[in-house]
């Protein structure tokens, strides 16, 4: 690169470097961010009106609640030391899961982001080092800055340009060479599903391909795989053979009511074990928990079909009350932007919803609603129900100023 009088002259390699590498600079909004945190976070002011019904919670699928049944499971389940690897209940789970995702090994923990970040650290030993993922993704945006701090890596954001899922194309146009200057992209990290949307296995392919090709790790951050397997029929060993490690949460649409696994090759699952100690998340007795989600696994995850069937009944009835749909319905969320019909979420619809036992999160004309196995039929009805209302009591309260302004423009 060099000045000639008022004139930059590019080099021929800096010129191939911009046009190789589609620099993403632009950050996920912050509302974006906000109507996550308000969907995944507690509310201590969403009281649910106490006459006796059911209350429904669609914030997330993260909150549904153990059940009689599961507590008799736990209750039966082997009482060992997992630190110890002595727990039957726990290597059964263990071994169940990495079977089914094609892998030699696992490692049972507290958390999806304990899982996620477990695995990332696994694979970055060895800073400057980073992580391309998309923009939108847990690790980058939920987990507390996790990957900074504990692998000590930067993120490279991808903007995804279709909306739906990033691309081969757009993951290699983000991949930071090693140079004397640059922290070298090391991981690619994708998410699936990501905001109830499913990634195509062929994408995730050629996403593998590239990454392989480059000598790249691939990791999976997958929350609510089961419900992209359960969706498109993709095995779960098919999505295992494009990733090094994968992440599946158990408290998420699985409905246990703890844990998270990673699963990997048996040196790399020891050796997250080992960092899994060093992060304090070595947990003893834990065996009655890992039974009750080897139950989960094989008795709620059957049933994503009819959950998926009900998200997409109630995006519809949504939409044809004119609310917008901010992503595709393909899974168990249904992300709603109600600007179109006047609502403000946190005014106007909570309230409303919540009288009727239904609670939702959201913030300004944004909300994700999350279905789960605890979710039937009549709480998706009694939610369009409330929504029904809240817009009609909100063009009965614009009428007399509608008719003010119509009778002042006649003067």
């Amino acid at each position: 690169m060099t000045f000639t009088g008022k004139t930059l002259m590019l080099s021929s390699s800096f010129r191939t470097l911009v046009r190789s590498r589609s620099f993403s600079t632009t950050g996920a909004s912050r509302l974006y961010i906000q109507n996550n945190l308000n969907n995944d976070q507690t509310h201590p002011s969403l009281q649910a009106a106490s006459n006796g019904a059911k209350v429904y919670d669609f914030r997330s699928d993260t909150v549904t609640s153990p059940t009689d049944e599961m507590f008799d499971i736990m209750k039966a389940a082997s009482r060992g030391d997992d630190v110890f690897q002595e727990d039957r209940s726990v290597k059964e789970l263990e071994e169940y899961v990495a079977d089914l995702c094609g892998h030699e090994a696992a490692l049972f923990c507290a958390s999806g982001t304990m899982t996620n970040q477990l695995g990332l650290r696994t694979h970055l030993s060895n800073p400057p080092h980073s992580v391309v993922c998309d923009a939108r993704s847990h690790v980058f945006l939920w987990e507390a800055g996790g990957i900074a701090f504990h692998s000590r890596a930067s993120v490279s954001p991808v903007i995804c340009r279709n909306g739906i899922h990033v691309t081969a194309d757009e993951i290699e146009g983000n991949l930071i060479e090693a140079d004397i200057h640059t922290a070298p992209t090391r991981v690619v990290s994708l998410e699936n599903t990501l905001s109830g949307m499913v990634m195509p296995i062929d994408e995730i392919r050629k996403i593998s391909e590239l990454a392989r090709s480059r000598g790249l790790a691939m990791h999976l951050d997958g929350a609510r795989l089961w419900n992209a397997h359960v969706q498109s029929g993709t095995p779960l060993s098919d999505y295992g053979a494009q990733f090094d490690s994968m992440s599946l949460c158990l408290s998420k649409g699985v409905g246990a009511p703890v844990g998270s696994i990673l699963v990997g090759n048996r040196p790399f699952v020891e050796r997250a074990r080992h960092l899994r100690k060093l992060f304090g998340g070595g947990w003893r007795q834990v065996g009655p928990l890992a039974a009750v989600a080897k139950h989960c696994i094989e008795t709620v995850v059957p049933t994503m079909p009819e959950t998926h069937a009900l998200a997409r009944y109630l995006a519809d009835e949504l939409t044809a009350m004119g609310v917008q749909l901010q992503v595709p319905v393909h899974t168990n969320m249904v992300l709603i932007d109600t600007a179109p019909v006047g609502l403000d979420v946190q005014n106007d619809l909570v309230p409303a919803l919540l009288s009727k036992n239904i609670v939702i999160g959201g913030q300004r004309n944004k909300s994700r609603i999350v279905l789960h196995h605890q979710v039937d039929r009549k709480g998706v009805d009694t939610l369009i129900q409330g929504v029904r209302e809240a817009i009609e009591a909100r063009r009965v309260a614009e009428q007399p100023t509608q008719q003010a302004a119509a009778s002042s423009s006649t003067l």
